[in-house]
């Protein structure tokens, strides 16, 4: 008989919540966060009702602003980022340095809000904090000769992203604008992320960074921080259908733009043979759930390797660990393995839950399907956000799942007999941020991999977002604007000679680095 499993000592939101308070009192009150705006913290905004995905434990909510108000954000933006762009770049650096320092100090409580927040495993969590202070401190060693004769922008750099990655894609971006001269906006997402965003902010005011951080749907608060005036750029991370609206109200502006969106990312098998390298990928493939921009939810397998195919997936798709991301044995025991705990939301989880079911129903063949039973919960624990494993063998046409990126722990895979069919079905989403094709010959990868419309293409690894100097973007709708990474987001956010075209997928031109 399994034992009973308890929360691990010292890690309950209430322990999380008591050391917020502690931290940073000015932006935290007794049942809500602060919105940050004109360089204080205001208890503005109408705090919403939240509940974690991990357990359905309540935890704090978002304080949505109206669109009067975050008018007067982005106004209040623009006062600092003029006073900001003229601060010496040496005392730009020396303050982001603190602030990385800063962060580093808090590192396990940030971590701790993301588990609750947004349900990522303990050493995803702690990935999520120190990527971005990693990532930040290349900049500050560097930004001398990236930024050279380039000016900031005329106008605040406008954050929207998604949850997933509140540390190492939002904070770290923040940071990097701010490093080049910039003030910086930041829209907490709706789904997760607000208290560790707005501990992470609170630590960057404190060194004096230009950081504004409010709350608010898409739809209120679009018109302040992307139409207005004042803003020099916009940063978009999420999905398609609201990234067009914003690539339609850029371009329609003139606008400085970054829009990474989302994407069919495929991994192609085609005379291929190492399969006991493809079993050891499987497993982390599903990290935190598969619910980045850069997952694998699609296999493209060459029909007479199927079986083997098969024989390397199964066993390894299998290992996969699931379950409350703090519990454990005993109380003292260290954090648990796990590959992923639960999606964003009970909402989610019901919604991919649906599309499998429809899917089945409508011809798709389930290969695997994760049990309950083996998932590591507490007793009687809300579990209505968590999806298990799922496979599913040629998805119909009609499904969400054939043609979009499902952002939960699901595969889909499609048998091709041929190198057109191969590439058809990798190519599916109309472009992707990353795609993979596994084959023994490099000159067929050479061949192929051209064709792909991927931005990054691994040939029998895996491909990510990448850190440092490792550049970023999309092809087709996966991305709108200029790329990022490297020198390339410093240049994103700062003016350079008259003319100058960026590296980027834009209206009018693309230009690759």
């Amino acid at each position: 008989m399994a034992p009973t499993l308890t929360l691990k000592a010292g890690t309950s939101w209430s322990d999380a919540w008591r050391r917020c308070l502690a931290v940073a009192p000015e932006a935290f009150r007794d049942d809500r966060v602060l919105n940050l705006w004109d360089s204080s913290w205001q208890t503005d905004g109408r705090a919403l009702p939240a509940t974690s995905p991990v357990d359905g434990t309540p935890i704090a909510g978002p304080p949505r602003l109206d669109r009067a108000t975050a008018r007067r954000a982005v106004g209040a933006a623009l006062n600092q980022h003029r006073a900001w762009r003229h601060v010496p770049l040496p005392e730009r650096r020396s303050r982001v340095a603190a602030t990385l320092d800063a962060l580093t100090e808090h590192r396990e409580l940030l971590a701790l809000l993301l588990v609750w927040e947004i349900g990522k495993p303990w050493r995803l969590a702690q990935a999520d904090v120190d990527r971005a202070i990693d990532g930040v401190r290349w900049y500050v060693d560097g930004i001398e000769s990236m930024v050279g004769d380039r000016s900031p922008l005329d106008g605040p750099v406008s954050n929207i992203a998604s949850w997933n990655y509140p540390m190492s894609v939002l904070v770290h971006a923040m940071l990097v604008q701010a490093l080049a001269g910039n003030a910086v906006i930041a829209k907490t997402p709706t789904d997760g992320g607000v208290a560790c965003l707005t501990l992470a902010c609170a630590l960057a005011a404190r060194e004096g960074i230009p950081v504004t951080l409010v709350s608010g749907s898409g739809g209120e608060l679009s018109e302040a921080l992307v139409r207005a005036p004042e803003i020099g750029c916009v940063s978009f991370v999420g999905g398609r259908d609201t990234g067009a609206a914003v690539a339609t109200a850029v371009a329609d502006l003139g606008k400085r733009h970054i829009l990474e969106q989302e994407g069919l990312n495929t991994w192609g098998i085609w005379n291929y043979s190492d399969w006991d390298a493809l079993s050891t990928v499987i497993p982390k493939l599903f990290d935190y759930g598969k619910q980045r921009c850069t997952a694998y939810p699609r296999f493209v397998v060459q029909r007479s390797l199927f079986d083997e195919f098969l024989t390397a997936y199964l066993p390894a798709v299998r290992t996969l660990r699931v379950g409350h991301p703090l519990a454990v044995d005993k109380r003292a025991d260290p954090y648990p393995e796990l590959d992923f705990g639960p999606v964003i939301n009970a909402a989610k989880a019901k919604e991919l839950t649906d599309q499998i079911a429809e899917a089945i129903d409508r011809g798709a063949i389930p290969l695997h399907r994760g049990r309950p039973e083996d998932a590591r919960f507490l007793p009687g624990q809300d579990t209505s956000a968590y999806v298990h494993p799922v496979t599913l063998l040629n998805p119909p046409r009609s499904s969400p799942l054939h043609h979009a990126e499902p952002f939960g722990p699901v595969d889909t895979i499609v048998l091709v007999d041929t190198e057109a069919e191969l590439l058809a079905a990798m190519n599916a989403s109309n472009g992707a941020l990353v795609a993979t094709l596994s084959t023994d010959d490099r000159a067929t990868y050479g061949r192929l991999a051209p064709q792909i419309r991927a931005f990054k293409v691994g040939h029998a690894k895996p491909r990510s977002r990448g850190d440092r100097d490792e550049l970023f973007g999309g092809f087709g709708a996966s991305w709108r604007g200029a790329f990022v990474g490297g020198e390339l987001l410093v240049r994103a956010v700062t003016q350079g000679p008259a003319g100058e075209r960026l590296p980027g997928n834009f209206p009018d031109y693309q230009l690759m680095p």
